[in-house]
């Protein structure tokens, strides 16, 4: 196993140098330190639904080692320079579908994040506890973990969810851009005030089963009532601080401090939107402005005429240039996370190959070592750095195993969203 461990180290020396664009020196040997001894691991990554979009078919066979990075943020070689010593792949389909449909989508997903690990042995390793991450980022290999994004992808069935952990799913999203039968979104409007009687019982039972509960995309109510209900610490896979970026799938002040207090990590997102207060406007502003001019069937200044609509867009955009988004904004919600929650409550869900937009210096999947550069020369120490890292998820995976080790003796959550949430007659 030795010669993996060796084999990825010139990709992650070359990730560190200044000819790679990445960390200068003092920070490279001290990166390098750092992720030796604890794994880098990523809490959210979207490149298996970027494949099935962009590959079709072809990607259960396609050369996964290196990718155009104009189309992917992510693939082999990179995530090696990158230094990634752990990786929760998000098994995402879209909150749109019928959620039976999303079942099968979900189970495709699942079963090509195995199928990565079949085809490069020597890169990848399946694994569901934190002890195996580790025993993988000691072997050389990136330990892999499945995030299933959306509590609609359990189609209101318990042993749907159950299915899902056999077949190695690691944590739940309980919404993604949807309000669903048993807990509210951030991103739509609230029917339930956060989560239902059933949306509680699906918390108990991520409990039991061992998995973690991920709040990212969910409302604040919802946040505050998994927060009550769970006896595990929870994640966030891939949200940032609401004080600096003021979008609902940012996490406020208040949430994180019951986050320090439930013992859980919010991981920071690399999406511009969710990062650059000034972004999420103009992107706010830009929406607008297409609606001004071509909302079909009947609003619209150039209803009716495309060609007109896209040159008034792109006269608006010449007056209203893009806000840049830099890494150090990305390095800022990372220290109000610290500063707010506590250092022992953050970590990194890049959000990778999810999100169109990305900060300069953090375009891919080989740039980690440069956010964690701008935190060492902001005074962070080697200890606060790898807790980063991934030192803060591994502590919460362990507890989540805890305590499903505690409930042992419970019996399985087999409720229904009829059983429970639909008034009796």
């Amino acid at each position: 196993m030795k010669h993996l461990r060796l084999a990825a180290l010139p990709l992650l020396f070359a990730a560190l140098l200044p000819s790679a664009r990445a960390a200068p020196d003092p920070y490279a040997a001290r990166i390098a330190k750092v992720l030796k001894a604890t794994p880098l691991i990523d809490g959210h990554n979207d490149w298996p639904e970027a494949l099935a979009d962009k590959a079709g078919d072809a990607r259960w066979s396609m050369d996964l080692r290196h990718l155009d990075p104009k189309i992917y943020h992510t693939d082999i070689e990179r995530l090696r320079a990158g230094g990634i010593g752990g990786q929760f792949w998000s098994v995402w389909v879209s909150a749109e579908k019928p959620e039976l449909q999303q079942v099968k989508d979900t189970l495709e997903q699942i079963e090509f994040v195995h199928s990565l690990a079949r085809r490069y042995p020597g890169q990848f390793q399946l694994v569901t506890t934190a002890a195996a991450v580790r025993a993988a980022h000691k072997a050389g290999r990136i330990a892999s973990l499945i995030g299933v994004e959306g509590g609609g992808q359990i189609d209101g069935s318990m042993a749907v969810l159950r299915a899902y952990r056999d077949l190695g799913a690691a944590y739940l999203t309980l919404t993604h851009s949807r309000t669903i039968a048993w807990a509210d979104s951030a991103t739509d409007n609230p029917q339930h005030e956060g989560l239902t009687a059933f949306g509680e019982a699906v918390v108990r039972e991520i409990n039991r089963l061992g998995m973690l509960v991920d709040l990212s995309h969910v409302s604040e109510g919802t946040m505050l009532d998994a927060l009550r209900v769970s006896r595990a610490p929870v994640i966030f896979s891939h949200s940032n601080a609401r004080a600096l970026c003021n979008t609902s799938r940012n996490v406020s002040d208040a949430v994180l401090r019951e986050v320090a207090k439930n013992g859980g990590v919010v991981m920071v997102n690399f999406a511009a939107q969710y990062v650059s207060e000034a972004r999420r406007v103009w992107n706010a502003d830009r929406s607008a402005e297409i609606a001004r001019n071509n909302a079909p069937p009947f609003g619209g200044l150039h209803i009716g005429d495309p060609e007109a609509a896209k040159q008034a867009l792109a006269a608006w955009e010449k007056t209203h240039p893009e806000p840049v988004t830099t890494i150090g904004e990305v390095a800022d919600h990372v220290a109000h996370i610290a500063r707010v929650a506590g250092v022992d409550h953050v970590g990194i869900g890049s959000d990778f190959d999810g999100v169109s937009a990305l900060p300069q210096g953090l375009g891919g999947v080989d740039r980690y070592p440069a956010l964690l550069a701008e935190l060492m020369r902001r005074g962070w120490s080697d200890a606060d750095i790898a807790k980063l890292a991934g030192g803060n998820v591994l502590r919460v995976m362990a507890a989540a195993e805890q305590v499903a080790a505690g409930m042992k003796g419970e019996p399985e959550g087999n409720a229904s969203v009829e059983g429970l949430d639909k008034p009796k007659t």
